[in-house]
């Protein structure tokens, strides 16, 4: 995080953001529970699991606007959810028109969808919504501020087998991105990449173009590690852990342990 002494030294350096919420999968691990419902406004306690993401987000005085990228099927859905909320940025429900899961955008092209329906040409901050975050995303805002690139985040996690099925980074002791690999079967290192990064407007050229220069399109960690290797980013490591609710059984843990 950065200091008060580079606040000053850097006070010409400033952020807007956009908070790119992706929420347009189908979330098929969770069988009938999702069917007909999008995961991230499923309950935990008194809230959902995208609210409690968005409370962190909406007190950040950088970010002025929350667009959340769902498909057809679920924006009625979203739409009905966002006209409830009180939050003090706007929130700009995006349908990608999509009704399927075997028909998806991705990830990927989902963001780039959104970017040109409502010319976004800000920096942003791009988040999954299927998250329990236990820091606050303004840690993250104040290094990409200090750094003045886009920025990843990161995580240890020791174990191989669990690296196998993430992206993982290397980073010099500045914490510049170095390289990154999407589940590589040999992990260079021990830093995992969860799905939360910042995109400077003075990128988004390169965002733009990912998918036409032979970016994937499902996961947002292709966008990263096509980004790594086209300009310079940092990453964050993590202060705090976060839940990643990817199955039915994780969701009910979340529930136990979160939702009382």
């Amino acid at each position: 995080m950065c200091n008060s002494k580079f606040r000053i030294q850097n006070s010409k350096f400033k952020i807007v953001l956009k908070n790119i919420v992706i929420a347009a999968g189908y979330a098929t691990r969770l069988g009938e529970l999702t069917k007909n419902f999008p995961k991230p406004l499923l309950k935990i306690g008194e809230s959902t699991i995208l609210g409690r993401m968005l409370d962190d987000i909406d007190t950040i005085p950088e970010i002025d606007e929350h667009i959340i990228i769902t498909n057809h099927k679920f924006a009625p859905i979203f739409e009905e959810w966002a006209a409830g909320l009180n939050y003090t940025k706007p929130v700009t429900i995006v349908d990608d028109g999509t009704e399927t899961n075997d028909t998806r955008l991705g990830a990927v092209c989902d963001l780039l969808f959104a970017m040109e329906k409502l010319a976004i040409d800000d920096d942003m901050l791009v988040v999954a919504a299927d998250n329990l975050l236990f820091f606050s995303f303004q840690e993250f805002v104040d290094f990409a501020k200090q750094k003045g690139t886009s920025c990843i985040m990161c995580h240890h996690q020791p174990s191989v087998e669990k690296l196998q099925r993430t992206g993982v980074i290397e980073v010099d002791s500045e914490w510049r991105v170095l390289g990154m690999e999407e589940k590589p079967a040999v992990p260079k290192s021990e830093w995992a990449v969860p799905p939360f990064y910042i995109y400077l407007k003075k990128d988004l050229d390169l965002v733009r173009g990912s998918v036409a220069n032979g970016c994937g399109k499902d996961a947002p960690g292709n966008l990263a590690h096509y980004m790594v290797e086209q300009t310079t980013m940092h990453a964050w490591q993590m202060t705090a852990g976060r839940f990643d609710i990817g199955s039915l059984d994780t969701y009910h843990e979340a529930c136990e342990k979160f939702g009382k």
